[in-house]
């Protein structure tokens, strides 16, 4: 299964090598010699290096602010008793069901308002506050984490923040990687967001940068085509490669009694 799921992969690393003739006349696992070319054409066209910069800049800065405030915000939900939590977190599972499609337009007329379009603002501060991070965040931390390891700390004289981020947040690592590859992916991937609010060609991100490659001249290209898709994929390989034993932990994390 592994060497089926890599297949597409690796056709797509091959062909970004072989000229555009090679490639329509069938595929084999040999590399071409048609690499430079093929790079050379498609950064006639787009610089594919601003996109993945601006693409990096925001989805790291999401994936960081999303875990943060999220496993604060799942703490709060999990271990404090405040007016109107159970009311709260109602709202934020019905939050889930809404596709963000639907206010897209309101979302826009509110960023054109405030006077934040053109700039990565709309694209960072929104994406901090995901109901499902937060859901899931508190729901692996209320199996995991027992009540009593905070009433010591606090016994001990540790403030609440203090408590939070020496020990619920060591403990919430693997649910917070978890999420964090999705994040990561989710922003990385995001294509309808950014093309509405960015209008700036220096600030687009890297699908949105795509989009144009698949609609200029360059698309007859496929060589250039596959180069600028497995340049586009990178961070996603590296992410799950570096953080996909989080996974397990975190499906495993409650499951075993001691």
């Amino acid at each position: 299964m592994a060497i089926v799921c890599f297949i597409p992969f690796l056709m797509m690393l091959v062909n970004a090598t072989r000229s555009n003739e090679a490639i329509l006349s069938g595929f084999t696992l040999i590399p071409g010699s048609s690499l430079v070319e093929n790079y050379q054409t498609m950064m006639s066209y787009i610089n594919i290096w601003a996109g993945f910069k601006n693409s990096l800049i925001i989805s790291v800065l999401v994936t960081l602010l999303s875990g943060y405030f999220s496993a604060l915000t799942a703490y709060g939900f999990a271990f404090y008793i405040f007016k109107g939590k159970n009311a709260m977190f109602i709202f934020m599972l019905v939050m889930m069901m809404v596709p963000g499609q639907l206010g897209l337009i309101g979302f826009y007329e509110l960023s054109k308002n405030l006077g934040i379009l053109d700039t990565y603002i709309p694209l960072i501060v929104p994406a901090v506050a995901s109901p499902f991070v937060v859901f899931f965040l508190r729901q692996y931390i209320t199996t995991t984490l027992h009540p009593s390891l905070i009433e010591a700390a606090r016994i001990d004289g540790a403030s609440e923040f203090k408590i939070f981020h020496t020990i619920a947040i060591p403990i919430m690592m693997p649910a917070i990687a978890t999420m964090s590859i999705f994040t990561f992916i989710g922003s990385w991937n995001n294509y309808i967001l950014p093309l509405v609010v960015l209008f700036s060609p220096e600030k687009f991100t890297l699908p949105v940068l795509m989009g144009f490659l698949k609609g200029s001249q360059v698309a007859q290209n496929l060589g250039s085509m596959y180069l600028g898709i497995a340049i586009s994929v990178v961070p996603i390989m590296i992410a799950f490669l570096f953080l996909s034993k989080y996974i397990v932990n975190s499906i495993s994390a409650g499951s075993i009694k001691e």
